[in-house]
């Protein structure tokens, strides 16, 4: 299966059955992920450097104005798309099966748990994956150590507090925090 039409299906939020040909699938892109996230984990690099391993990471080019603060942790990769001037400080951890789309002028913080998969809540079904995309927006920050849920979008300018858990969409313009994460201000644009 190509990369493009596994990432369409995972994104469209199909169930994954554990055993499947998809599921194996993601066993061997996440061997692929786990050998370059150790590269760039395991010894300095400069930030051109990291660009280039992130970009192969992900499959695809990332913008000259990207920054990546080691250490990152992926399970897949090849399902992230980034903008233009996104930070990652370090210790973040995306499970990306089910798509993480991040926009421009985006600040994540340490220890960010970014996470698109569920697992059947049923005990026969507790093995199965339900993929849900992440879409955070333009000019976004994310505090150290938040956990953004499957299926969340966070509007743009919105600000997550540090510690937070969404597990709602996060309107443009306002901050929130808490867990669950709640609605603490809005912001005047």
């Amino acid at each position: 299966m190509m990369i493009d039409e596994f990432n369409t299906r995972l994104r469209s939020g199909q169930m994954v059955s554990a055993g499947s040909p998809l599921h194996q699938t993601m066993t061997a892109f996440s061997a692929e992920a786990r050998k370059i996230t150790m590269d760039i984990n395991n010894t300095y690099h400069t930030q051109a450097e990291l660009r280039v391993l992130f970009s192969e990471l992900i499959g695809k080019p990332v913008d000259p104005t990207f920054q990546l603060f080691p250490p990152f942790y992926t399970d897949f990769g090849k399902n992230i798309t980034l903008g233009k001037n996104v930070f990652i400080n370090a210790g973040c951890q995306f499970q990306d099966q089910g798509g993480i789309d991040i926009g421009d002028d985006t600040l994540i913080g340490h220890n960010v748990v970014l996470a698109t998969l569920n697992h059947g809540i049923d005990p026969k079904e507790r093995k199965s994956l339900y993929p849900a995309s992440i879409k955070i927006g333009k000019n976004v920050w994310i505090g150290a150590h938040a956990t953004i849920l499957p299926g969340v979008t966070i509007g743009e300018n919105a600000v997550i507090a540090a510690g937070a858990v969404v597990q709602k969409d996060v309107a443009k313009n306002t901050v929130v925090g808490g867990v669950p994460a709640k609605l603490l201000k809005k912001i005047d644009a």
